[in-house]
């Protein structure tokens, strides 16, 4: 505290040396006819509430709205470490917590962090009791709430009387910690008036200007008065749901199944009724709003199959204009979600729902993770995963057990996948594998993952057999103590077909429809289909760290020909092989055996 008053003294000192050295200049003159204010007045104490920390900023990390956390400082977020800078790093928490269906949030802060008062008086906490003290004075506290709709802007400038009315100087000021500290050091024979006019930002974004006393305390009193203390307003949510229609844009239980209502307009009338129909169905129910810190939304459409599936009791997530989103946690732990929007979905569900089937369905295996352009799939190869229905996810090795969550995103057909493992504890490197990854390709055997793009793209791919090697893939892999003999051994076993051929990204699997292939001892290759017989050479070798897979083959089914494949893994009855281009997944090229 000593060090804002020095910075205060020096404010004022600066201010009067200001003035002395220019009123032989200039006379300063109050243009508000004399409006002062004294520190007991109802304006000066508006605008010390104005002006104090705002503590309700980061509640989603103290709890507590009479203090902030002073920036830079450490959480974990559902295991995962997160270094906050400033404000805006809260949406990364928020994000975190809003990524994974199932979950339960959990939150622990790294200590010790310095905590700012209301009043900007700054102390040093330790440990999670202290900070619970700190709650507990706030909530049984009287404080005088900070008011936080607008923002003045600065700087402001205030003109200073005596006792007499007589002007003594003026003092600029350029922050809320220096208005409030001003406003504190006030003595009740001091009078102050403000310098108008005052520009100032609104909640909506919006800045208007005011010329006068009663004019900004008008605008103060207001702004108070219409914000709602509950997180949903009743009346703005009734009014936004009983205005024009809805669709369910999004409805998971278990699966993605909004499919279930495409085509159904839903309406939501002033009465408390509803109506969902697509043209030919048309069903009726009822829906009513609680409100308070947990507001919620009652539905009820009976017993008709899918709309029995809404008749829940809703906590609210979202509201706005276009989009309220609603979630209820069932008895047995589950959880579900539905999305409302003013346009129908636009989301293939099946996309969705197939590869939700494809990760719930047996064990998987990191056959390569590239990190930027470093292969560190040997961190993975001792970790089996397995994705359970109800978001949870786990990984496991012979002597440890990772838990973590995971979550399928449809967004406009564009599929994610989104990870999040516990990254706590000495040589764990599943919190690596933590973000917001783009599927670009997936089946029952394989799932390709990718998070940005160029040279810096991380890659990760699940496969369904566990690498015995590092460097470039499964059941082998190169130049990390593997034989690149083991790969060549199980391709000369018996004969293959080509189970899948993406080229960038397009499908021309059917380009080698009824070709079986046998690949020889001395690097020859041949397909078959029928009487035609087509030749080729196919070379494994290890550069760098990697085992690579070399294709050639004559016409008609040239179209895989590529030097340059990475092998993801092979077993001894399928092989998948990658080509990069500047970091990401050009072609993809699958054999299985017949």
């Amino acid at each position: 505290m000593k060090k804002f008053a020095v910075l205060l003294s020096l404010v004022l000192i600066a201010a009067s040396f200001l003035w002395s050295c220019q009123k032989e200049e200039r006379k300063f003159i109050d243009e508000t006819d004399n409006e002062t204010i004294t520190s007991a007045s109802d304006l000066t104490l508006l605008l010390l509430r104005t002006a104090s920390n705002n503590g309700l900023v980061d509640d989603l990390i103290d709890e507590n709205s009479c203090a902030s956390v002073a920036y830079p400082f450490s959480v974990i977020a559902n295991g995962q470490q997160v270094v906050l800078e400033s404000s805006d790093d809260i949406q990364t928490i928020e994000q975190i917590f809003d990524q994974f269906p199932n979950d339960t949030d959990t939150l622990e802060i790294i200590f010790p962090i310095t905590v700012v008062l209301n009043d900007f008086t700054q102390l040093t906490v330790n440990n999670q009791e202290e900070l619970q003290a700190l709650r507990e004075a706030c909530e049984n506290g009287e404080t005088n709430t900070p008011i936080t709709c607008l923002d003045l802007v600065y700087n402001l400038n205030f003109f200073v009387y005596d006792s007499n009315q007589q002007q003594t100087g003026t003092v600029s000021l350029d922050s809320d910690v220096e208005l409030y500290l001003f406003i504190q050091s006030l003595d009740p024979e001091n009078y102050i008036s403000i310098d108008f006019p005052v520009s100032v930002v609104l909640n909506d974004g919006s800045t208007t200007v005011v010329e006068t006393n009663s004019q900004l305390q008008q605008l103060i009193n207001e702004c108070v008065e219409n914000s709602s203390t509950d997180p949903i307003d009743q009346e703005l949510f009734e009014e936004q749901l009983t205005t024009d229609s809805w669709f369910v844009t999004y409805f998971f239980d278990d699966f993605d199944r909004t499919a279930e209502f495409d085509g159904f307009q839903f309406e939501f009338n002033t009465n408390n009724t509803a109506s969902a129909t697509d043209g030919a169905i048309s069903e009726t129910g009822n829906w009513m709003f609680f409100g308070g810190a947990n507001p919620q939304l009652e539905l009820f459409f009976g017993s008709n199959v899918p709309f029995d599936e809404l008749d829940q009791t809703w906590d609210i997530l979202e509201a706005g204009d276009d989009l309220i989103r609603l979630r209820n946690v069932s008895s047995d732990g589950s959880t579900d979600y539905i999305s409302y929007g003013r346009n129908p979905a636009t989301g293939n569900a099946n996309a969705t729902n197939t590869l939700i089937d494809e990760l719930t369905t047996a064990s998987w295996f990191v056959t390569l993770y590239d990190d930027g352009g470093t292969d560190e799939t040997c961190d993975y190869i001792a970790y089996e995963f397995t994705f359970n229905l109800d978001g949870t996810a786990m990984g496991e090795t012979s002597s440890t057990s990772i838990d973590g969550f995971w979550a399928v995103v449809n967004n406009n057909n564009d599929l994610r996948l989104i990870l999040n493992f516990d990254s706590s504890g000495s040589g764990n490197p599943l919190g690596e594998l933590n973000d917001n990854w783009d599927v670009t390709d997936h089946n029952i055997n394989l799932i390709q993952l990718q998070d940005g793009t160029g040279g810096g793209a991380d890659i990760l791919l699940f496969g369904r057999t566990s690498p015995t090697g590092c460097g470039g893939g499964g059941g082998g892999g190169g130049g990390g103590g593997s034989n690149p003999q083991e790969l060549r051994d199980v391709m000369q076993s018996g004969t293959w077909f080509v189970a899948q051929f993406l080229d960038d990204g397009d499908d021309e699997t059917a380009d080698f429809n009824g070709f079986d292939f046998t690949f020889l001892p001395n690097d020859i290759v041949s397909a078959q289909n029928g009487n035609q017989t087509v030749p080729g050479i196919w070379i494994v070798s290890v550069i760098g760290n990697e085992l690579n897979f070399e294709f050639d083959m004559d016409s008609p089914i040239n179209g895989a020909d590529d030097d340059e494949y990475k092998v993801v893994q092979f077993t001894e009855t399928s092989v998948t092989f990658v080509t990069l281009n500047n970091g990401m997944i050009e072609d993809t090229l699958i054999f299985n055996k017949n």
